[in-house]
């Protein structure tokens, strides 16, 4: 059998699983499926995000909706048969070097310079058509046959930023970010998809997506002084107002916050979660290495 049928075989088993897939996943009772995507009476809190595979599924009997790393990840299908959402992490404005199609992308030539913050992990030039093709065909399908329900969008803050630093050399990021997303919804209509932050396109995208998450909210992790810290005030109140301006363009949106803070103070622990709450956000705190469940204490 030639290369090329061997790589049609590929895809169409992948694709027929895929379908599977997708298929039993439909069944569930979908709420309006032009706007939320979340299957009816799914709970969603208490929630967690998880970016290993060393937890004992036990710690995760609590929760309700789970974002879990697309490759690093626990057994899923215990998880699914306790009915807990599973959203696959996906990196859509930066590649990472550990993952599998970096080098693919690396000879498209299209990553850009690499995150002085996050070292490894390189920019994605989101106004290539390559990037969503591989997308949409190639890592999402590999995602959802792992067995995840829905997608955790993540660095789609990116874009923007580079636009706005950049207006001439980077034109057209924001825009075609948001292109991207739409493309996505177009051809998985009914998953759930999580959308991190990236607030200069939840007024592009927020009919897309089903629930929009604000990390670093309330309390973040300062690599400089490695020392967990409230964010500023000022910075809180712009993150609140807008989470809450796009659940009000878009009613249908579920509001998420993610924290970082120590987790041996259980007292600030309780204080974030009393005060997201009081937002009507649906809150979760971790440490920054997101490679532990950290409760809410009781």
């Amino acid at each position: 059998m030639s290369a090329v049928h061997l790589m049609h075989k590929r895809r169409n088993a992948l694709l027929a699983g895929l379908m599977g897939l997708m298929a039993q996943w439909s069944g569930a009772a979908w709420a309006d499926h032009t706007h939320s995507r979340i299957p009816e009476g799914q709970k969603l809190a208490p929630w967690a995000v998880y970016y290993s595979d060393k937890a004992p599924l036990e710690r995760f009997r609590a929760f309700n909706l789970l974002v879990l790393d697309s490759l690093y990840h626990p057994p899923l299908p215990p998880l699914a048969d306790a009915g807990k959402l599973l959203l696959g992490y996906i990196s859509l404005g930066e590649v990472e070097q550990h993952r599998d199609h970096y080098a693919a992308v690396k000879a498209e030539g299209i990553l850009m310079q690499e995150n002085e913050n996050w070292p490894g992990s390189f920019f994605v030039d989101v106004r290539d058509k390559r990037w969503t093709k591989r997308v949409v065909e190639e890592l999402i399908p590999d995602i959802l046959h792992a067995g995840f329900h829905g997608l955790f969008l993540d660095t789609l803050d990116n874009p923007g930023h580079l636009e706005s630093s950049d207006p001439t050399k980077y034109a057209g990021m924001r825009d075609a970010a948001a292109r991207m997303i739409h493309t996505i919804r177009l051809h998985y209509p009914h998953m759930p998809i999580m959308l991190n932050r990236a607030y200069d396109l939840l007024p592009l995208v927020g009919d897309a997506v089903d629930m929009a998450l604000g990390e670093s909210v309330r309390a973040d992790y300062n690599f400089q002084t490695k020392t967990y810290q409230m964010v500023e005030e000022t910075d809180y109140v712009w993150q609140v107002n807008q989470l809450k301006s796009a659940a009000k363009q878009f009613p249908h949106l579920k509001l998420f916050t993610l924290d970082y803070w120590d987790p041996q103070d259980k007292a600030g622990i309780t204080r974030i979660y009393q005060q997201q709450r009081a937002q009507g956000f649906i809150p979760s705190v971790a440490t920054v290495e997101l490679d532990r469940i950290i409760d809410e204490p009781r």
